[in-house]
């Protein structure tokens, strides 16, 4: 059978590179083409030496004509690039995986005022499918755009998922106080990430409003079947990789056992790993993997209940889910090419 040819849009990101690291060595995937305006005919293992030995593509222009000839394209690229093109690809019957925001929210109207733009393609939005297969699996098997889940928006919603589903907790008062490392912020130079600026420091951004907020609250509202109030503080932590989201609720409803209740929900999910009670997950624990844990608590017995949840921002969220989603589009296992161990020390 034909492997599935693949390009990447935006490949001299962070987010392009580790698709790149994933897909090369993937048994089914083919990449044929990689887009990027500024390095258009430069060696790809010129920019990215890791990749010596494994790839002898060139940056191509997005004009090019090898991306019509994919099966399947994936961006990896700021918002308001994609959903320029993703509507030529969808008539040319390509299949599209989104990693930026164009495509997550619902609502062109909230999209623009996030965003300060008019969205240019909202008749897609609501056929876009929803990018978290832990949730979405069964939509995303059939979808020919998958509006791939925020870094951040993994973290919170993989957290909360068991109790929101059992209508279990408090919806109006739900707080996500999550840290993310300096790569989340993408590669373009900016003095406030420069090593000397977050080293040995650590900081709250975004409190009045991140662009983030608007797509949980919208996917939590989906899984609670009523309005959601969450209250969200990002925070940059000194380091390359990694999430820790730190959740926090008001329980509602009886649950003799939360530990075994999050292990039950879990169970059959590949990259979700409950931790046993009384371990709690690291930033370190995940580096590298598509691995999501998760760490549940009562502190003293109370009705808060604190949920860790930990990812490697580069991986689960945003390429090595990209990948998941791409395997379960194409009909494949859906951890192939993702069976990477997390990166100790």
């Amino acid at each position: 059978m034909a492997k599935i040819k693949v390009g990447i849009v935006g490949g001299t990101g962070y987010t392009g590179v580790e698709l790149l690291r994933l897909l090369l060595p993937h048994p089914e995937v083919e990449v044929i083409s990689l887009t990027s305006r500024a390095e258009s005919g430069r060696r790809v293992d010129d920019l990215y030496t890791s990749l010596r030995g494994v790839c002898d593509l060139k940056f191509s222009d997005p004009s090019d004509a090898s991306l019509r000839d994919c099966d399947l394209v994936f961006f990896a690229t700021p918002h308001n690039v994609a959903m320029q093109t993703v509507p030529e690809l969808l008539a040319n019957g390509q299949k599209v995986v989104d990693l930026s925001a164009d495509f997550r929210l619902r609502d062109a109207k909230e999209w623009s005022q996030w965003y300060g733009e008019p969205h240019a393609a909202p008749h897609l939005l609501t056929e876009a499918v929803y990018g978290l297969p832990e949730r979405n699996r069964e939509a995303i098997a059939g979808a020919r755009l998958i509006a791939c889940a925020g870094c951040y928006p993994t973290s919170i919603q993989l957290g909360f998922l068991p109790l929101l589903e059992a209508g279990l907790i408090d919806v109006t008062h739900l707080i996500a106080n999550a840290a993310s490392g300096a790569s989340g912020a993408g590669r373009q130079a900016k003095v406030d990430n420069l090593l000397t600026e977050i080293n040995d420091s650590f900081k709250a951004y975004g409190v009045a409003g991140h662009r983030h907020l608007p797509e949980i609250e919208q996917e939590l509202r989906v899984v609670a079947g009523k309005a959601v109030s969450l209250t969200f503080v990002p925070h940059l932590l000194p380091t390359i990789r990694g999430i820790h989201s730190t959740l926090y609720g008001k329980l509602t409803g009886n649950i003799a056992d939360i530990q075994a209740f999050y292990e039950r929900r879990y169970a059959s999910e590949p990259f979700v790993d409950i931790l046993p009670k009384g371990q709690y997950p690291q930033t370190r624990g995940v580096r590298g993997s598509n691995v999501c844990r998760i760490a549940v608590e009562r502190p003293a017995g109370r009705d808060t209940v604190v949920v860790m949840s930990v990812i490697d921002n580069l991986v689960k969220g945003a390429s090595g889910q990209a990948v998941q989603c791409m395997n379960i589009m194409c009909g494949l296992p859906e951890t192939m090419g993702l069976q990477g161990i997390a990166l100790i020390p």
